[in-house]
């Protein structure tokens, strides 16, 4: 007769069914026209800086971490400029819309996931759990800094540039009224 499942067990199985409901429910929201939030942007181009920054001095303590997350974020920059190249822009009567590359932000974003699915399950997978393991191990891992650094550094940048789309539609549309009047 199979051992009864332990609570630390049914609860990382209802976290884990959790998460992959909300990344299920995150994924099919970036896919598709979306119509420009005048917040959103904002958020994102302020916060996943500010993350970035908080995480380095933590990453400081090992050079290959520090390295990991610069290099994420120069590859999640360049990322954005081309997934930026490949959304499509539209300016309509009821608003700003655009409609992102299905595939890059949720393909980041899915890697984040996974990986920190990875780094947690990582001690129930081994017969030997990590003694003396931290969240703050995360902020010294080489390959976590790296995903999580192309995370930050492609929705920044993504939402730098909807930000200045939206700054050049809005001077378009005055230069309109003016050209009209």
């Amino acid at each position: 007769m199979p051992a009864p499942m332990q609570p630390p067990q049914a609860l990382m199985i209802g976290v884990g069914a959790f998460v992959a409901w909300r990344m299920l429910w995150r994924v099919r929201r970036m896919i598709g026209r979306q119509r420009l939030s005048s917040v959103r942007p904002w958020l994102s181009a302020v916060l996943f800086p500010l993350l970035v920054l908080l995480l380095l001095p933590l990453a400081v303590v090992r050079p290959l971490a520090t390295i990991g997350l610069l290099a994420g974020c120069g590859v999640g920059l360049g990322l954005a400029l081309y997934g930026l190249r490949l959304t499509r822009f539209e300016t309509t009567p009821q608003g700003l819309f655009y409609t992102p590359n299905a595939y890059l932000g949720a393909a980041l974003f899915v890697l984040l996931v996974a990986r920190l699915g990875w780094r947690y399950a990582q001690p129930y997978a081994t017969s030997a759990p990590a003694a003396g393991a931290s969240p703050a191990d995360f902020a010294r891992s080489p390959l976590s800094l790296l995903v999580f650094g192309m995370l930050a550094g492609y929705y920044a940048t993504y939402s730098i540039g909807l930000l200045r789309w939206k700054a050049r539609a809005a001077g378009r549309a005055a230069a309109d009224l003016r050209g009209g009047a």
